[in-house]
């Protein structure tokens, strides 16, 4: 039996990837729904991953927690081992950052019993080796988001450098997962392997323009530019319902309605919380005609990032 020397628990939260105009750079983090890790320090030189969830390999090599923390330990040579608890709240292939936030919440509750605390840099690295894992390619557009918090720009991958971009306390964003599941890898196969060069400054456009609407804090600008016209027109016939889904959005006013990441959540921007949880239900009722079960969530896009619970 393993003893643990000391532990910290995480809840790290979901979070909107590629946010419609920034496949792969752009993403923000959401409130109340998220995944929380335990993390334990051992004796045994070893990483044991444990979950009750179904479908969640427990090899920490595999393991989206636990990929970060074999590499964590193999770098720093450490005399001990982990061991991780993962009690999954987002929905296994939904589009909504699971495979991030576990990598997150691992890597963060794992710094809190090392001798001395990562640094942000540090923790960014490391939990982007659970996400390859996951998904096959190295992209902070879920694991930037889910360990600071608010909306992040993603700009290089090595190194790792990302920014968070200000968005007005006004903005706030709704994301309903459907009873279906769409696997990250699956949904990069359909996906173009180059673009035309007129697409890719219409798209450079779009996501500009978003950057800049933040930043001003112009609700009409990003809505205006919040189009994905590269990824989404290859993606959107992988979810049932989802041009129905999307029109019921933007009928009620959303700024703009996109996939979650590679799906099969969609995600609507709006204008404050009153107007999100209208469109939410909008959305459910869509989904619900085209014969598809849904629930949904509304939360500011300044969301806070991954949180330290409970140390000991």
């Amino acid at each position: 039996m393993s003893s643990a020397v000391g532990t910290a628990t995480v809840f790290a939260p979901a979070s909107v990837g590629n946010v419609g105009v920034g496949f792969d750079l752009l993403g923000h983090a959401m409130v109340s729904v998220g995944d929380r890790v335990k993390v334990s320090r051992i004796e045994e030189r070893t990483v044991v991953v444990r979950s009750q969830a179904l479908g969640i390999p427990v090899d920490p090599a595999t393991n989206t927690a636990g990929a970060g923390l074999l590499r964590l330990q193999e770098d720093l040579d450490l005399p001990f081992g982990f061991e991780v608890v993962l009690e999954k709240g987002i929905p296994l292939g939904s589009g909504m950052g699971g495979s991030a936030a576990s990598a997150a919440g691992a890597i963060l509750a794992a710094s809190q019993v090392l001798p001395e605390p990562l640094a942000e840099p540090e923790l960014l690295r490391y939990g982007m080796y659970g996400e390859e894992v996951a998904t096959g390619s190295f992209h902070a557009d879920n694991l930037a988001p889910c360990l600071l918090g608010g909306l992040v720009l993603a700009l290089d991958r090595d190194p790792l450098d990302v920014v968070r971009i200000p968005v007005p306390a006004s903005l706030f964003c709704v994301v309903v997962h459907p009873r279906l599941r769409l696997d990250t890898r699956d949904a990069r196969r359909v996906l173009p392997t180059q673009v035309c060069l007129s697409d890719h400054v219409a798209q450079s456009g779009k996501l500009a323009g978003v950057i800049a609407g933040c930043y001003r804090g112009d609700l009409e600008l990003i809505g205006r530019s919040l189009q994905d016209l590269i990824v989404e027109p290859q993606r959107a016939r992988l979810v049932t319902g989802f041009e129905a889904v999307k029109r019921a959005a933007l009928e009620d006013r959303a700024l703009g309605c996109s996939l979650s990441g590679s799906g099969p959540s969609l995600f609507a921007w709006c204008e404050g919380r009153e107007r999100g949880e209208a469109i939410r239900e909008r959305m459910i009722s869509a989904f619900a005609n085209a014969g598809v079960e849904a629930r949904g969530w509304v939360s500011p896009v300044d969301a806070p990032g991954a949180q330290i619970e409970h140390q000991e």
